[in-house]
C-alpha cells in the first residue's frame, strides 16, 4: 500500500506535512491547494463535509493565511472573510492624496485666473469712466442705466449664488459671471466718477497692496479662520445697521469710522474666502467644481474692500 494514491479532491487533516487520505469531499479547504490547511480554524467560505471535526477543537472562522499562501496577501478571499488591512491600500491613498493636492492646486490656478479677468474688465471700465468725459456725461444724462445694471447684478448674484446647476454648467456659468462682472464694473465706473483721479488711483493702489498682503498671509499663516463664518455674519449684519444709521448722521467722523469697519471686516472674508479655496487643513474648504463660486467670492471681497478704502480717502479730503 506504499504506493497508493489518494482519490481526487482528497481531504487532510490539519497539522500533516503531506496528510493521509480522508475517504470525503474535501473539508473546508481548496483541492489542489498544494500544501496542508493551517491549524485550528478553516475558512467560512468553504464549509467542511458532514461530521468532519478539526483536531485540537478548532472551529471554522476569519484567520489570515499561512506564510506563503497563495496570492501571497493577507486580505486572499481563500481565507476567510475578516478584513485585514492590505498593504496595496497604502499605495492607494498615497496616490489619492497625490491627485487630491494636485486637483486643489489646479483648482486654485483656475479661480485666480477666472479673477484676474474679472478685475481687468472693472479696472478697464473704471478707467474709461474717470478718463472719458462722454462716460461720465452719459450716466449723468441717463440715470436709468444705474439701476438697470444695479438689478442686473442682484438677479444674476442670486442665480449664481442660489443655483448649483446654473454656476457649474458651462459656459453659462462664464456667461452669467461675465455680465455681472460687466455690470457691477459700470456700477463701480459711476461711482467713481464722482471722485477725483488721484483719489481713484490711490485706493486701486491701497486696495491691490492690501489685497496681495492679506492672500499671503492666508496661504502661510496656521490660523484655520474657515471656522468664523458665523462671527463675519454677525459682523456684516452690524454693518449693515451702522450704515443705516450712518444715512440719518452725516459727518466726517462717521463716514470715516464706517469706511474703516467695512475694509476691516471684509479683509476678513477675502482671508476665509481664500482658505476656503485652499482646502486642505482647514475645517472647511470649497469643491474643486466650484471655481465660479470661488472666485466670485474673492472678487466680491476685493471690490467691496475698494469701495470702503475710497469711502476712507473721499472722507479724508472732503
Amino acid at each position: 500500500m506504499s504506493n497508493w494514491q489518494s482519490p481526487p479532491n482528497a481531504g487532510y487533516y490539519p497539522g500533516q506535512q503531506g496528510g493521509y487520505p480522508y475517504p470525503q469531499q474535501n473539508p473546508g479547504y481548496p483541492p489542489n491547494a498544494g500544501y496542508p490547511p493551517p491549524q485550528g480554524n478553516f475558512n467560512a467560505g468553504y464549509p467542511p463535509a458532514p461530521g468532519f471535526i478539526p483536531p485540537g477543537g478548532g472551529s471554522y472562522g476569519d484567520v489570515p493565511p499561512p506564510a506563503g499562501a497563495p496570492f501571497g496577501g493577507p486580505q486572499s478571499s481563500m481565507y476567510g472573510t475578516g478584513y485585514v488591512e492590505d498593504p496595496m491600500r497604502d499605495d492607494e491613498a498615497k496616490g489619492f492624496d497625490f491627485s487630491e493636492k494636485t486637483i486643489r492646486q489646479g483648482f486654485i490656478r483656475k479661480v485666480y485666473s477666472i479673477l484676474m479677468c474679472q478685475l481687468l474688465i472693472t479696472l478697464g471700465i473704471i478707467c474709461a469712466f474717470v478718463y472719458s468725459p462722454g462716460a461720465k456725461q452719459l450716466t449723468r444724462s441717463h440715470p436709468e442705466l444705474f439701476w438697470i445694471a444695479f438689478a442686473i447684478t442682484i438677479v444674476l448674484l442670486i442665480c449664481l449664488v442660489c443655483c448649483t446647476s446654473v454656476r457649474r454648467k458651462s459656459p453659462m456659468n462664464f456667461i452669467f459671471l461675465f455680465i455681472f462682472t460687466a455690470a457691477e464694473g459700470f456700477l463701480l465706473g459711476t461711482a467713481a466718477s464722482t471722485y477725483k483721479r488721484e483719489e481713484i488711483v490711490m485706493a486701486v493702489g491701497i486696495t491691490a497692496a492690501v489685497c496681495l498682503a492679506l492672500t499671503i498671509f492666508a496661504f502661510q499663516t496656521k490660523w484655520d479662520f474657515t471656522g468664523m463664518h458665523a462671527a463675519l455674519f454677525v459682523g456684516v449684519i452690524i454693518l449693515m445697521l451702522f450704515g443705516i444709521i450712518a444715512i440719518f448722521i452725516p459727518g466726517k467722523v462717521v463716514t470715516l469710522v464706517y469706511g474703516a469697519l467695512g475694509a476691516l471686516l471684509f479683509s476678513m472674508y477675502l482671508i476665509y474666502d481664500t482658505q476656503l479655496m485652499m482646502g486642505g487643513k482647514h475645517k472647511y474648504s470649497i469643491s474643486p467644481e466650484e471655481y465660479i463660486f470661488a472666485s466670485l467670492n474673492l472678487y466680491l471681497d476685493i471690490i467691496n474692500i475698494f469701495i470702503y478704502i475710497l469711502t476712507i480717502i473721499g472722507a479724508s479730503r472732503d
